[in-house]
């Protein structure tokens, strides 16, 4: 039953039943509300009509004997005086409630009003007609006629004539008040829950067609999981909806899933070959020297070892900022930084000019130091006989530039040097040439610090590469 529930299938179509339950019952409830008021109310209609014209004839008999009362079962007449004694009531009446007064024969006294003079009869002829009241009261109650047991909505409407002050109380018949609210209910107690049947079907079928492309996704994500094929792509719906949205979603993260493993791939590929090389012709020295210990070139291994010792640097490097490593918060002035790092350098090939304005940063002295010292080590290579470091503040961010006099980088391979292993020139069969790492580990450093790092023809011709890094406030904030 929980794993019936679990689906979205199952969960729409038991929501959608259930709303369309309570709008049936709320619009039901209303349904038989208006019947049952409109038919009391035209019951009460009947029961006023009635009432009045037994009024009206109370103004004009003289005896109440000779009132006309309604002889139908569904209409029971009682006629009642100011002292709450019933004057006259229908014929076959055995049995009232709800009016007030339960008698159901006319009492002693009730036979009629006195006889009067013919000088009285004329004046009560040249005197007012009586009045009867405009605004009846409504009632239910119940009533016996002639064997025959029913509800009754009675009205009652007072008359005052010359005679005395009158009450009369007429039903009208609930019966089919009450068929017709019977039949309704037993029509929506049959027709809902086939209703409701319909709708949950209709939902079920829907919800399992508009599913299908989901379940096509589900199957193919499987299938890429099982075989690790990640160049494999769910079906994508020829719709514009959600599920269309999340096939085209998928993908993209299959895609970029996908450059990921090949990008890993090629690293490691290219880390291995990079450190095949100083290997190799480490372990070569290292057994000529065992053999023949006067042939042992001690600079070469030394060489061998430094180029391993910077390479697994710089590849330690990459993968702690593929892990996402933050840099540190503390604060680092360009100028003054720049200055300490070229003091430093003291084997470089051509000369280094420098240009230093105070430019401050938040971020990781020591990573900031690996940029300058690639940026300076690819420039060192490729210029001719100068070159230059420029530190300054540009508004909100701190810029560090190094510019040479080489040959510069075509445009169409700006980006591609920041790419890891990438060298344009024959490098990689130079010992001098560097693992192609320089670049990207600075661009990644750069990233990571909330920068950039791009490269321009500089004013010399040859490559200027700037460094873009927001100021404390900025990396603050």
């Amino acid at each position: 039953m929980s794993r019936l529930f679990g689906s979205v299938r199952a969960r729409a179509t038991l929501g959608a039943s259930l709303v369309v339950a309570l709008a049936l019952v709320a619009a039901g409830a209303a349904v038989l509300f208006s019947l049952r008021t409109n038919l009391t109310d035209q019951a009460g209609s009947r029961a006023d009509s009635a009432a009045r014209k037994v009024a009206s004839q109370l103004l004009t008999v003289r005896s109440f004997g000779d009132l006309d009362l309604p002889d139908d079962d569904d209409q029971p007449v009682q006629v009642v005086d100011d002292n709450g004694r019933l004057v006259a009531a229908t014929e076959d009446l055995q049995k009232i409630s709800g009016t007030g007064v339960d008698q159901v024969k006319p009492g002693r006294g009730g036979a009629g009003p006195k006889e009067d003079s013919g000088e009285e009869r004329e004046e009560r002829e040249d005197r007012e007609d009586g009045e009867i009241d405009d605004e009846p009261k409504y009632s239910n109650g119940s009533a016996t006629i002639d064997g025959e047991s029913g509800d009754y909505r009675f009205a009652a409407v007072d008359v005052s004539t010359s005679k005395g002050d009158f009450t009369v109380y007429a039903g009208g018949s609930l019966s089919s008040e009450q068929s017709a609210v019977s039949a309704a209910l037993t029509s929506m107690l049959i027709g809902f829950p086939l209703l409701l049947a319909v709708v949950a079907g209709v939902t079920w079928l829907v919800t399992r067609r508009a599913l299908r492309p989901v379940a096509a996704i589900t199957a193919e994500m499987s299938a890429i999981t099982a075989s690790e094929d990640l160049a494999r792509r769910v079906p994508e719906p020829d719709t514009h909806d959600e599920i269309a949205r999340l096939a085209r979603t998928t993908n993209e993260t299959l895609t970029a899933l996908q450059t990921s493993v090949e990008r890993q791939r090629r690293f490691v590929a290219d880390a291995s070959h990079e450190l095949r090389s100083p290997i190799a012709s480490l372990r070569t020295q290292l057994e000529v020297g065992a053999a023949h210990p006067e042939l042992l070139d001690v600079d070469g291994a030394v060489e061998d070892t430094v180029r391993l010792q910077e390479l697994a640097a710089d590849l330690l490097l990459l993968a702690r900022l593929d892990a996402g490593e933050k840099p540190g918060a503390g604060r680092v002035d360009l100028a003054a930084f720049a200055r300490e790092e070229l003091s430093q350098r003291t084997r470089d090939r051509v000369e280094v000019h420098a240009d230093l304005k105070s430019a401050e940063v938040a971020g990781s002295r020591g990573q900031l130091a690996r940029v300058l010292g690639n940026l300076l080590n690819n420039a060192q290579r490729h210029a001719r006989s100068r070159v230059t470091v420029t530190t300054r503040s540009d508004g909100a961010w701190a810029v560090l530039e190094v510019a040479d006099d080489g040959s510069g980088v075509p445009e169409g391979e700006r980006e591609r040097i920041f790419e890891r292993f990438v060298r344009l020139d024959d490098a990689r069969t130079r010992d001098e040439g560097g693992a192609g790492l320089g670049l990207a580990i600075a661009r990644d450093v750069a990233v990571r610090h909330g920068g950039t790092l791009v490269v321009r023809e500089a004013p010399s011709g040859g490559a200027l590469f700037e460094l873009r890094l927001p100021g404390p406030q900025s990396s603050a904030e």
